[in-house]
């Protein structure tokens, strides 16, 4: 009997060890995933901040047409 509990025993432990390592190497997929996916956030919100300054250059550039449109009529 104790040595079928040995060698249960030596099995679960050897599962548990193999168990380790596969979640050793998800996780360092999942880490790797996660920098990937934060390198691809910052392009993102970087894209995002020169999109909102051509936006603002763009909407001041139409204020100030409709500014001189709004000045007075334009004789021809």
């Amino acid at each position: 009997m104790l040595e079928a509990s040995l060698s249960q025993l030596e099995q679960l432990v050897s599962d548990l060890v193999q168990q380790n390592q596969e979640l050793l190497g998800t996780n360092e997929t999942l880490k790797s995933e996660l920098a990937q996916a934060k390198d691809e956030n910052e392009s993102l919100q970087l894209s995002l901040m020169e999109q909102e300054e051509k936006q603002g250059a763009t909407a001041a550039r139409i204020q100030a047409l409709v500014e001189r449109v709004s000045a007075g009529p334009v004789s021809a």
